[in-house]
């Protein structure tokens, strides 16, 4: 029988999972607690990062429905849990590995979806969800234009054709 304080955490974590837009596993082992804290503050307001045990986040991860790989328990194991951009806190992340190799990206969860450390790497490319929608929103943009110049042009030249047919006509007639 599982005694109450690990039930509890499995709980508290299984919650994360379900609340979480993203999870991330990355392996810590190396890091001091300055460095900890400057990876917290680094993540933004939209990630926690706890470290967990691994046995207790497997079966926390099983029953939020989510399946992961054995080998991202492999070692010290902490979780970023992310509830807002998922991109955001990727590339923090990521910046954060960068300038400590002690921090290594295992993996992590997206939206459900399992995904590989590449595929985090990844998604810490894109732009954020606020430059991509702005893009969207003025490529749309772009494409009315172009659609309402199309649409004012067919008038202008039905009109010039219309015109030249009696120029011609005008022509042959007085011709004859």
């Amino acid at each position: 029988m599982a005694r109450p304080d690990k039930a509890a955490a499995v709980a508290e974590l299984t919650d994360k999972f379900r609340s979480s837009n993203a999870a991330v596993l990355t392996e810590y082992r190396g890091l001091t607690v300055a460095q900890l804290k400057t990876l917290r503050r680094s993540l933004g307001e939209n990630a926690q990062y706890a470290v967990v045990k691994n046995t207790l986040t497997k079966i926390a991860a099983n029953e939020a429905g989510i399946t992961l790989d054995d080998q991202l328990f492999a070692g010290p194991t902490a979780v970023a849990f992310v509830t807002g951009d998922p991109v955001e806190s990727a590339k923090g992340l990521r910046d954060f590995a960068k300038d400590n190799p002690n921090l290594v990206i295992k993996g992590g969860v997206l939206d459900g979806k399992a995904m590989s450390a590449d595929e985090i790497k990844k998604l810490a490319d894109l732009e954020s969800r606020e430059v991509l929608l702005s893009k969207l929103a003025g490529a749309f943009k772009g494409k009315q234009s172009q659609a309402a110049s199309l649409f004012q042009a067919l008038p202008s030249k039905l009109v010039r054709t219309v015109d030249a047919l009696r120029a011609k006509q005008a022509e042959q007639g007085g011709a004859e």
